[in-house]
């Protein structure tokens, strides 16, 4: 049968056993060796071609006597999913071993300590040093008949291998014992070399020289261990590895477990570390530790996550005040070493544990007014295992900076937000941080508040400010109804965290209304640095998003702060930018375009909207001349996304107030072109010729859509449609008051389409009646008379009012056509050539060598200009523009480039 053809007469057992061998060393060697071929040489090559044929008589040999060695085994075991060798299984069956990495790291050590031995007693430095797996497996073959299988490591890898257990695990003793072996064998080749007749080949001497440098770089650091061994080599490896490294807390390889005895003062943690230790943590034992933490702070390889579990079982048992400050401390400060580096910030789950630590110890300091923390505290040596106590009355002060942890507190909580994505829910989720955030802050200013009215403590003032400055941050660019919520919730809580009603004397509630001003006045009074400028910005700020525009503009006027603000850092700068367009904002709010226009313009007429109030980056193009430094400096000081102000809103009041601006003064400038230089916005105008390129321009779809088209309804004198496009725009409905500003935006279109009403189609009539106005207008004839009226008071149409019969009369001059507008144009230039080069002549004569004017000449400008006469009315020119006296050119017989006859 076939089948059995396949399993009998297929394969024999010598064949299977011994080609399931040379599969297992293949791999072996691709698994564990370094495979570097390109760095044979031709002689190395040379020397295995030759010795290829003997190493297959001994592989033969070797797979006869692995045939022969295993003679009852069942064939099929070999395809058997988890088969084993003998030598690798043990007597009871077949079973796989699962060892743990920290054996299996051990095991490795094991390994490349045999190689580097085997290669010792050859005298191989390269194996050692480099680690060549063809080369030095035909060396050892062919110099050690007795190795089989023996693979080179380089030295950098027993180095990896010890480091891989991390700082934290005590360095093996048969590491120490090998290093130091090899370094006794390396000074005895070097001294054997120097006398030696024979010198070893240029390849092993270059080995020798590089391994030599390399450990005694990397022996330095075990010095005490070396001595040690070298002290009793023979006892050394017998006694057993106790992991204790005085630099950073043991790491439990277990759960640590608690002993609790009757009494609380004896209450101890029993952690044991990876060496089978137990480290018994008490509390007279608590600054011991807490020292050896301090002291392994910024080291490299330091186990942070472990110095915290540690230090959490030390504040279980610190009992005294100074105790559980000390523990705190230290334990805050190293939560924030979790997260390093600009970009990263802290987990939720460490800034919670923070946020928990720091009301904990903000207890602390209320409940116990005679320990405080202050940036000018005195270092304290805890070698004492019994904490000091101060003396009745005194106060003793604790190195620390509560407001440099309630920033840090702020800025994590500030990074989480910016790289969160904010259309998730988990950016709603961490948002609701901000309340318990706001707690700390309201209870570190009142902490600080206390602290200033004691006379023993100095040098909190500027805390103080700095607290009270994060305070205005989180509140200014809210409304109203959010800060008398939060300002109730940290009422309740601090009323419900304060033991005593001295922990908080100044608790009180305040109207949300008069809580940014209250805490901006102090600003104003007690500080005097950049604190002050962004309290006021804040202030503005938080005036015009509560309506009060007049109020709010005053107060940026008489700071004077657009004046020197380009010398302030970007954040100011940024903060300057929103407070600006949260002005303008209002201005529209209110009905007051050409205020908001102007305060909008300086920001979105620039073009870069997004950087300006840090909402976003730009696009780059590739001629950018940024580097990723300022990159990412870019990126770091965007605004969390609830602190952003819509841009399509600002866009849409920006352009509304643009339009209603411009398409009068466009109506009013005709065809005059001293007129039409008078430019309000050249944003608007560019986007408006562009959009008027368009030939076939289809429905709004966009914000700027239905602007332009309102603009050119509104131009051609159809202003219902403009109030429909407008009012279409969807962004309106956003705002509180919606009905209430389309209303008033509607009063505004019809306003300025009757002034470009009348400036468009003023020379068509001799008058027009009011009552007519307003009906085509749909405006109160009171309106339109006061319209008109301020119009003919401000020049800008030639016209009279009739109050008796209520119409407007207009004054005519002498209509100039479109041929002598540009004839007059023409003149003017043609003047001011003429005057140029009189002057350029007059230089030129004067300097000459004549030293004046030829014979029969006269001065110029013997007679002025004359003739020239204008119309008074609507700026129109009338008459002719003669020359009555002349230039005064009589005689002249020098002429010059450019300059005309006197025939002309």
């Amino acid at each position: 049968m076939a089948t059995s053809r396949f399993f009998h007469g297929g394969l024999s057992d010598s064949e299977s056993s011994s080609s399931e061998e040379d599969y297992s060393e293949e791999e072996e060697e691709l698994e564990d060796g370094n495979q570097d071929a390109d760095e044979f040489d031709e002689s190395e090559s040379s020397e295995e071609s030759d010795e290829d044929d003997d190493e297959d008589d001994e592989d033969e040999d070797e797979d006869d006597e692995a045939g022969k060695a295993a003679p009852g085994q069942n064939r099929s075991s070999l395809f058997k999913r988890g088969a084993v060798d003998e030598e690798d299984s043990d007597d009871d069956g077949l079973r796989r071993v699962v060892k743990n990495k920290k054996d299996k790291r051990f095991e490795e050590i094991e390994g490349c300590i045999r190689l580097i031995d085997n290669a010792k007693k050859i005298n191989d430095w390269f194996v050692i040093s480099q680690g060549n797996v063809t080369r030095t497996c035909t060396k050892i073959r062919r110099r050690d008949s007795h190795i089989d299988t023996m693979l080179p490591l380089e030295f950098d890898k027993l180095n990896k291998l010890v480091a891989k257990g991390g700082q934290s695990d005590a360095v093996p003793k048969l590491y120490i014992k090998a290093i130091a072996d090899l370094e006794d064998f390396m000074n005895e080749t070097i001294a054997k070399e120097k006398t030696a007749a024979k010198k070893m080949n240029a390849t092993n001497a270059k080995a020798l020289n590089s391994i030599k440098q390399r450990l005694k770089r990397n022996n330095r650091q075990y010095e005490t261990e070396i001595g040690q061994y070298r002290a009793d080599k023979d006892n050394y490896l017998l006694e057993p590895e106790v992991e204790e490294d005085t630099s950073v807390p043991q790491k439990p390889s277990v759960i640590p477990s608690e002993q609790i005895e009757p009494d609380d003062d004896t209450r101890s943690y029993s952690v044991v570390t990876r060496g089978g230790k137990a480290v018994q943590l008490t509390r007279e034992s608590i600054f011991k530790h807490l020292k050896v933490i301090v002291e392994a702070r910024g080291k490299k390889n330091t186990d942070r996550t472990e110095q915290i579990r540690t230090m959490e079982r030390l504040l279980e048992l610190a009992q005294a005040p100074y105790e559980k400050i000390r523990v705190l401390t230290a334990l805050i400060s190293t939560r924030y070493d979790l997260s390093f580096g600009v970009l990263s910030y802290m987990a939720t789950d460490q800034w919670k544990a923070a946020e928990v630590e720091m009301n904990a110890l903000l207890r602390v300091l209320e409940d116990n007014p005679a320990w405080v923390i202050a940036e000018t505290g005195d270092e304290v040596e805890d070698d004492e295992k019994v904490p000091p106590t101060p003396a009745p009355g005194e106060v003793f002060k604790i190195p620390g900076s509560i407001v440099s942890f309630v920033d840090r507190l702020d800025d994590e909580l500030t990074k989480s937000l910016q790289n969160i994505d904010p259309h998730t829910t988990e950016y709603v989720e961490r948002l609701g941080d901000e309340a318990a955030l706001y707690k700390i802050i309201v209870r570190s200013q009142k902490y600080f508040e206390r602290m200033a009215t004691n006379d023993k403590i100095g040098g909190v003032g500027d805390s103080l400010n700095r607290t009270i400055m994060r305070r205005i941050e989180h509140l200014y660019y809210k409304p109203l109804a959010v800060i008398e919520t939060i300002e109730e919730a940290s009422y309740a809580f601090l009323a419900s965290e304060s033991s005593s009603e001295s922990s908080h004397p100044t608790l009180q509630k305040e109207a949300p209304a008069d809580i940014v001003q209250k805490l901006c006045s102090y600003l104003y009074k007690n500080d005097a640095t950049i604190l002050r400028t962004r309290a006021m910005l804040c202030h503005i700020y938080h005036l015009a998003l509560r309506e009060k525009f007049y109020q709010s503009r005053d107060m940026l006027l008489m700071s004077h702060l657009q004046e020197n603000i380009h010398n302030a850092d970007v954040t100011t700068q940024i903060l300057y930018n929103r407070t600006l367009v949260q002005v303008g904002l209002c201005a529209f709010r209110n009905g007051l375009v050409s205020e908001s226009q102007s305060c909008l313009q300086e920001i979105l007429g620039s073009g870069r909207v997004k950087e300006h109030l840090a909402q976003g980056v730009g696009p780059q193009s590739r001629y950018s001349t940024i580097t990723p430094e300022q990159e990412r400096l870019e990126k770091q000081r965007q605004l969390p996304f609830h602190m952003h102000i819509n841009l399509e809103l600002l866009e849409a009041a920006y352009l509304t107030c643009s339009m209603l601006l411009e398409i009068p003064a466009m109506a009013a400038a005709g065809s005059s072109p001293d007129q039409r230089k008078k430019v309000i916005s050249k944003t608007f105008r560019r986007m408006l010729e562009f959009h008027e390129r368009n030939v076939f321009p289809g429905p709004p779809e966009n914000t700027r859509d239905h602007v332009f088209q309102a603009a050119n309804a509104l131009a051609a004198g159809d202003w219902s449609k403009s109030c429909d496009l407008i009012q279409a725009i969807k962004i309106w409905d956003l705002l509180p008051n919606a009905e209430s500003l389309k209303q008033m935006l509607s009063v505004k279109i019809q306003e300025e389409g009757l002034r470009t009403y009348i400036f468009t189609y003023a020379l068509y009539y001799d008058a027009v009646s009011l009552g007519r106005l307003a009906e085509m207008f749909e405006l109160p004839e009171r309106k339109v008379a006061a319209l008109v009226s301020k119009m003919i008071a401000h020049d800008e149409i030639a016209a009279a009012l009739d109050q008796i019969n209520k119409t407007m009369v207009f004054r005519k001059g002498v209509e100039v056509s479109r041929l002598q507008t540009l004839a007059l144009a023409l003149s003017d230039k043609a003047s001011g050539l003429i005057e140029l080069n009189e002057r350029v002549f007059e230089q030129k004569t004067q300097s000459g060598t004549t030293g004046g004017f030829q014979e029969g000449s006269t001065r110029p400008g013997g007679g002025g200009r004359g003739g020239k006469s204008r119309s008074e009315f609507s700026g129109e020119r009338g008459g002719g523009r003669g020359r009555g006296g002349g230039r005064g050119r009589g005689g002249r017989n020098v002429q010059f480039a450019g300059e005309r006859s006197s025939k002309s």
